[in-house]
């Protein structure tokens, strides 16, 4: 199990700087950048101090260099007009939109990102899990039928209208303050028992929004992947031989469905956060979905480039614990590569 988890460690390596390349050739594709573009708009006015001052700016972040040269000081692998001073530096770069260090714009919302999706992907889970076992177990009932019209209606309702819903409700019955993702009276204030409950109460309705559609898309997928299995020969046979339902549905059936089920771990992860951008825009949650939206609209390449990239990293460790989960539950993955030899 260690070897299997050091490979997988290992093929992360190649992986990240194929999708860094990527990223780095996408936020390049539009033309010119948000140098040019300020270059361009004080040349229509004639302030030509600026203009020098944006030129500086453009050798010092290398925006003068060829693309793949670009693409290496980005990284740290090639050296700037700093010397190695990039991503492999601990440099997240600098947004000239806020004019300051990409670390200082997006190094208080990371934490409350990452904290944000681990808590939507353990409410898709823990609800999910049991509403699908049920609709599987009791096809065509009252209760199958009502879980498929909610799941149907999470798929069907916009996440920003439920999202203005229940912050109404909640502010209504619970007296949740609207937005954001703690009390006002907490901002800037150092962490308290206070200030992690209402951090914690405050989770509720994004996780709530932003998960919704993932559960009813997982409710489906278990459901369908169980019935699949629970009408299979071996399953009429172990129940001919006097398996009671319940230790017959665990020990088998349910154990193989469960494989698809915890592959999409990783899956969920980007479309959690480009699915939260709206959501956070309309609760004012400090997350890095509303940055990556001004960044991309502003041309603020390193920027975006580093939210990006870091949502990559989000997804790839969210595979790495989806391929741990399923090596464990099924060890034929871990060592499908000796069978195969």
């Amino acid at each position: 199990m260690l070897s299997y988890i050091l490979r997988r460690i290992l093929t992360m390596i190649p992986t990240l700087l194929v999708i860094s390349f990527l990223i780095f050739l996408i936020i390049e594709l539009p033309a010119g950048d948000y140098i040019s573009n300020q270059i361009a708009a004080l040349r229509s006015s004639g302030e030509a101090a600026a203009i020098a001052k944006l030129e500086f700016l453009r050798a010092e972040f290398a925006l003068d260099r060829p693309f793949f040269e670009r693409y290496l000081i980005w990284i740290g692998l090639w050296p700037g007009p700093h010397g190695f001073d990039g991503l492999l530096q601990g440099n997240w770069g600098w947004s000239f939109e806020f004019d300051k260090p990409v670390s200082e714009v997006v190094g208080p919302t990371l934490p409350l990102t990452i904290v944000l999706n681990a808590t939507t992907i353990l409410f898709v889970y823990i609800v999910s899990f049991p509403i699908g076992i049920y609709s599987a177990t009791r096809q065509y009932s009252w209760g199958d039928y009502g879980f498929t019209f909610l799941g149907y209606l999470g798929l069907a309702t916009p996440n920003f209208l439920l999202g203005l819903i229940l912050l109404y409700l909640f502010n209504k019955w619970f007296g949740l303050s609207v937005g954001g993702l703690m009390a006002p009276e907490y901002i800037d204030q150092p962490w308290s028992t206070g200030k992690a409950l209402s951090v914690l109460a405050h989770l509720i309705v994004p996780t709530i929004v932003i998960g919704t559609a993932g559960t009813a898309a997982m409710i489906r997928r278990l459901r369908a992947n169980l019935l699949d299995e629970l009408h299979k020969q071996y399953v009429t046979t172990a129940r001919a031989k006097g398996l009671s339902e319940r230790r017959l549905l665990i020990k088998y059936p349910l154990r193989m469905a469960l494989n698809p089920f915890i592959a999409d771990i990783g899956n969920l992860i980007p479309s959690l956060v480009s699915g939260s951008v709206i959501v956070s825009v309309v609760l004012n949650l400090p997350t890095v979905g509303p940055v990556l939206l001004s960044a991309l609209q502003s041309q603020d390449q390193f920027l975006a480039g580093f939210i990006l990239l870091f949502v990559a990293v989000l997804t790839l460790v969210g595979m790495l614990v989806s391929d741990l989960l399923l090596a464990v539950l099924d060890p034929r993955i871990r060592l499908g590569g000796r069978a195969a030899a």
